[in-house]
């Protein structure tokens, strides 16, 4: 199963992620420790909750403009 990331700098230094298809987030001090984290976390939340994915999700990105 192949599942998305999203991950951010935390203002205290690290890394926060994010599983857009479950909702679970996490935190590592290096992107991979992060990425890791999320992993373990995402399995816990399927083992309690299983949810059936087919497809994958779609991520993109956009841009503001300053006002």
């Amino acid at each position: 199963m192949i599942l998305s990331a999203v991950i951010t700098e935390a203002e205290e230094g690290g890394y926060v992620s994010y599983n857009p298809e479950t909702g679970t987030t996490s935190q590592g001090e290096t992107l991979d420790e992060a990425v890791e984290n999320l992993r373990e976390a995402t399995e816990l939340f399927l083992e309690e909750f299983p949810v059936n994915f087919t497809k994958p999700s779609l991520i993109t990105s956009f841009e503001l403009s300053n006002a």
